[in-house]
């Protein structure tokens, strides 16, 4: 139905401020409510009256407000991150959820580099003498970065557009990410090397990661001990990366030159003892604030609200319906998918190369493109700053350089039905894990060759070889319990008595990092990783 100026009858609710351009596009294709501030409880009274919704970072789209959205279509979200959208729930309730993930790349780059250049020329303190009446030039002796080396921690987008600047200054630059091929790095000017090589050759160190398990408090004491005294940290990615206790340690005994930082565990910052200190330039969470970022983010996500309004395929889409006999047929078998192209990642050591897919038994005999996405989802996702899904996971993949491989085996390995086998393959050798259906739940039930028998349910796991010998399991258990943690379970995969093994072993609570370093010397214990899904 269209009203008398022809426009179609959808209504938009705009719950945050976005930026004039995107509003003049919305309300060309629908009429346009903004109200901003709004509570949960007033969305969920309100949002039974729109087709879509546009928010920015203030406003939390939960399970009630979509649970509520009767007509709803889409939720617009002007920015990177969805994190105040429940994707999982408007998933459910078939609403889409887009977002805008290129908008703001160059506005981040472009504040990288403020803070990388006013920290290296002491810019903000030099500033602050002056308008004290002071004129103390020998007091800010800055450092040149011409002839220096950048190191980038993540390299994504805005990585990227960071290291062609840094080309611009004539630097040197080297990259740490282990799910880019080493090919893709050469093609934008820079090398591939280890955390560790990043670290201890870089000047600066700039951060470009997201972050989760993996990446939380990446960087402590250790990590910072390898850095140059004269070497700075430039961070505008996620707060949280960064143990803030240890970068401060660091900073106030002069471990390391200094940092400029955008983003903080907690924020506001407002009371956190590292904006105090005066070797920290540091800024109020500003990566994204530029007239032309927001513009670009509202215009993106409204020309996206307006492809779904025409029943088209948005360009961004975090998640997407799924549809079609085969994908049907398939779908109890996609969350096995993503849990083992997840337990891949996080098993994985060493330079991501190649991706192996095996699907087996009743899974040979359909398209399995849904399988493969949700693999390179599940691979895909716990080190992308970019929520991925199996709309993008195909064009991360490829931007990353990442070989996939598929095959298909008619009989499954007794006793199951269909089995998922992902291998990956890495410069360090590869991680292979199998999940399968058993009743309609989950199950890891292969890794690297052993049979295991592994339910998602929550917790941690640590996962290690071992050699199989008596006593074993009592000592690994007297460590544990002495920290008050809880086994939930244990299993061990073996091929022979006393010969090596594999470990898997749930616990309740978080592996303080002092504890596993005490499992890893036990003499039995080869390696390990704990993870959490």
């Amino acid at each position: 139905m269209a009203d008398t100026d022809g426009k179609v009858d959808h209504r938009i609710l705009v719950a945050d401020k976005v930026a004039e351009e995107g509003l003049a596009l919305l309300g060309k294709i629908a009429t346009v409510d903004i109200r901003t501030g709004l509570k949960e409880a007033d969305l969920v009274e309100i949002i039974s009256d729109y087709d879509a919704l546009v928010v920015r970072s203030e406003t939390k789209v939960t399970a009630a407000v979509i649970a509520a959205a009767k007509r709803l279509l889409v939720v617009g979200r002007a920015g990177v991150g969805v994190d105040n959208v429940d994707v999982e729930a408007a998933t459910t309730h078939g609403v889409l959820v887009v977002n805008a993930p290129t908008g703001n790349t160059v506005a981040a780059a472009e504040h990288t580099w403020a803070l990388l250049l006013g920290v290296a020329r002491h810019v903000a303190l030099a500033n602050a003498s002056l308008r004290a009446g002071k004129w103390e030039r020998s007091r800010f002796v800055g450092t040149e970065v011409r002839g220096k080396t950048l190191g980038v921690i993540g390299l994504g987008r805005v990585a990227r557009e960071v290291v062609q600047r840094a080309h611009a200054f004539e630097m040197h630059t080297i990259a740490y990410d282990p799910f880019v091929a080493p090919e893709v790095a050469e093609r934008i000017g820079t090398r591939l090397g280890t955390l560790e090589e990043v670290l201890s050759e870089s000047d600066f160190v700039s951060f470009h990661v997201v972050l989760n398990d993996a990446t939380r408090n990446m960087i402590g004491r250790r990590e910072l001990e390898l850095m140059k005294p004269s070497a700075y940290i430039v961070n505008c990615s996620r707060g949280g990366v960064i143990d803030e206790s240890s970068l401060l340690e660091a900073l106030q005994n002069r471990r390391i030159a200094g940092a400029a930082l955008d983003v903080f565990a907690h924020e506001p910052a407002t009371d956190n003892p590292l904006v105090q200190e005066a070797n920290v330039l540091a800024t109020p969470h500003l990566g994204a604030s530029t007239t032309e970022a927001q513009v670009s983010v509202a215009v993106d996500v409204a020309e996206q609200i307006a492809a779904v309004f025409r029943n088209e395929t948005p360009r961004y889409a975090v998640n997407v319906p799924l549809s079609g006999a085969a994908v049907t047929a398939l779908r109890p078998y996609l969350p096995v998918a993503e849990l083992v192209g997840k337990l891949v990642t996080l098993l994985t050591s060493g330079q991501l190369q190649q991706l192996e897919i095996s699907y087996s038994g009743d899974l040979a005999e359909v398209e399995a493109d849904a399988l493969r996405l949700t693999t390179l989802a599940g691979l895909l996702g716990p080190t992308s700053a970019t929520r991925v899904t199996m709309v993008n996971a195909a064009e991360i993949a490829r931007q990353r350089g990442l070989r996939v491989i598929e095959r298909r085996e008619p009989e499954a390995p007794e006793p199951y039905v269909g089995l998922l086998t992902a291998r990956a393959v890495t410069d360090a050798g590869g991680v292979q894990v199998g999940g399968t259906l058993v009743g309609q739940e989950p199950r890891i039930v292969q890794i690297d060759g052993y049979s295991v028998d592994i339910r998602p349910n929550g917790g941690y796991w640590i996962i290690g070889r071992h050699t199989d010998r008596p006593g074993m399991i009592g000592k690994i258990g007297t460590l544990l319990g002495s920290a008050d943690i809880n086994i939930s379970f244990m299993q061990v995969g073996r091929r022979e008595a006393r010969g090596e093994a594999l470990l898997v072993l749930g616990v309740d609570e978080p592996i303080p990092p002092e504890l596993f370093q005490k499992l890893l010397a036990l003499p039995f214990l080869h390696r390990a990783k704990v993870v959490r899904l």
